[in-house]
């Protein structure tokens, strides 16, 4: 059986003794197709140790010389697109086309990682005082460490190192356990395009390794996605053992419909936006909030056809518009949601609990649902369920629908879709949500803006990517500087020196 190994100083390694392993599963067979590694303090002692004699050179190399590593590792993926491709969804069970979106959104980020020497840039004033100048620069912060969830193995993973490395830092990545074939093999790619060994390493774990990881006092900053409960854990634990850290949590993100809106467009939107990879994405949107009974009826009235024309398919199914969770305990947990949500008093129009894919009984496939009449109350609404699961939340006027999303404790995304270029600009001023989209049904930012909800969806002050992600992997140093004219001291006396200085 394959074997997935840590990457460490630029090769596979496995941990010394008898090491803990961990399933990795086929989705759409559900049977064991893997196992990888996991491994403890002394494995991350291995890469911090790496990382240390790696950095420093890496750091000194200078940005343009960066950059032509990051150029060439997006060529090394880009011709490797398919084999990527193809090994993410044997292990997350999105489908292909869904699997190339996930690298080419993380390539986004290496692109604009490649643009380093402008971004890194300082400031520079002449004259600040009397023959002093002042400039700023921004330097590595050493070792970071990036922690990612099962459902982006390529993105969000491309999303941390790209910026860290191109910086000067040295990055050592925890990805889920679930599907760690793509981000080890990310690292050798990134080996191959001329990065040297140490600097990029890949360590596989549960809580174990995440603990090694917020307490080791090496690292210097620590980059999270995952659930918010377990984001809150990461954030309190890292800040208190002195780490900087931004930790991206969980999202119930809203789509507001107004009476004005194309419907039609609405209905293919929230097809993909709420089905598509299975509902597994945190900018998925899985509330939609019609403002008005007519609207709320037509919505609900065109969504039926959508949701009955939707492929469930094997995750190598070209005409598939969605395949199977990640494994049988997520499966489990979308349906125990969806039976609460009944059990609330929701209306449960479409149940895709019993589907099953002939041939594939055993894979971890579940139908697309619908619920209409849920409400503020219930437990359905307030939580992620992450699943192919869209709501129906009917709000009677353009004040609650703001209210909805702003009340909620998830503050990832939220989508508006109107013609009324006025109720779209009040939504998007007023709304308590990060990120915001106007007829744009997952506002992901591009890569050069930045990306990071509020409230539980994020704990921290910096976001990722984006000239955010620059700030969070590097410090500030600022320079003051006055050089003598060689005719015995410079301005003011020896008194001067005594007093704070000021450039008046």
């Amino acid at each position: 059986m394959r074997s997935v190994d840590h990457h460490i100083a630029g090769t596979c390694a496995t941990a010394a003794g008898a090491a803990r392993t961990s399933d990795i599963f086929d989705p759409n067979t559900g049977q064991v197709q893997a196992r990888v590694t996991l491994g403890d303090a002394a494995t991350l002692e291995r890469a911090v140790a790496a990382a240390q004699t790696a950095q420093p050179g890496w750091a000194a190399t200078n940005p343009q010389r960066r950059a032509r590593v990051m150029f060439r590792f997006r060529e090394l993926v880009e011709a490797h697109m398919d084999e990527l491709a193809h090994l993410l969804s044997s292990e997350h069970g999105k489908v292909i086309a869904d699997a190339k979106g996930d690298i080419q959104r993380g390539l986004e980020v290496v692109e604009f990682a490649c643009g380093i020497p402008h971004v890194l840039k300082g400031e520079y004033t002449q004259g600040a005082g009397p023959g002093i100048d002042v400039y700023s620069m921004r330097q590595p912060i050493g070792i970071g460490a990036g922690i990612t969830p099962f459902n982006f193995p390529a993105m969000i993973p491309m999303w941390m190192f790209g910026v860290a490395i191109a910086c000067g830092n040295a990055f050592i990545l925890k990805p889920s356990e679930r599907d760690p074939s793509v981000p080890v093999r990310l690292a050798e790619l990134m080996r191959e395009a001329g990065l040297p060994e140490g600097v990029l390493q890949v360590v596989h774990g549960d809580k174990e390794m995440v603990d090694a990881i917020l307490d080791h006092p090496a690292i210097g900053a620590v980059s999270f996605v995952g659930s918010s409960d377990i984001a809150h854990y990461v954030y309190r634990r890292g800040v208190a053992a002195g780490k900087r850290v931004q930790a991206m949590g969980g999202a119930k993100n809203h789509g507001i419909v107004m009476p004005d809106a194309d419907l039609d467009q609405v209905v293919a939107d929230l097809s993909g936006a709420a089905f598509g990879s299975a509902g597994e994405r945190c900018m998925a949107l899985p509330v939609v909030v019609p403002v008005g009974e007519k609207t709320a009826d037509a919505l609900r009235e065109r969504l039926l056809p959508a949701i009955a024309a939707l492929r469930v398919g094997v995750s190598t199914d070209a005409e598939a518009h969605y395949g199977p969770v990640v494994n049988a305990a997520h499966r489990a947990r979308v349906a125990n949601w969806i039976h609460t949500g009944v059990d609330e008093g929701a209306e449960l129009v479409v149940d895709g609990r019993d589907f099953r894919l002939q041939g594939h009984e055993q894979g971890f496939f579940i139908g697309p649902s619908l619920f209409d009449r849920v409400t503020p109350d219930m437990q359905a609404y307030k939580e992620e369920i992450f699943g192919p699961v869209l709501q129906i939340v009917r709000a009677p006027d353009f004040e609650t629908a703001v209210r909805l999303p702003s009340e909620h404790q998830y503050g990832n995304g939220v989508a508006i879709f109107t013609r009324n270029g006025h109720a779209a600009r009040e939504f998007a001023a007023r709304v308590n949500v990060g990120m915001v989209g106007i007829n744009v049904p997952i506002p992901v930012p591009v890569a050069y803006h930045t990306f990071g909800g509020w409230k539980r969806s994020a704990f921290g002050d910096t976001n990722q990517h984006g000239m955010e992600g620059v700030k969070f992997w590097t410090k500030v140093k600022t320079i003051t500087q006055r050089w003598p004219d060689g005719a015995g001291g410079g301005p003011g006396g020896v008194q001067d020196a005594f007093v704070i200085p000021t450039m008046g």
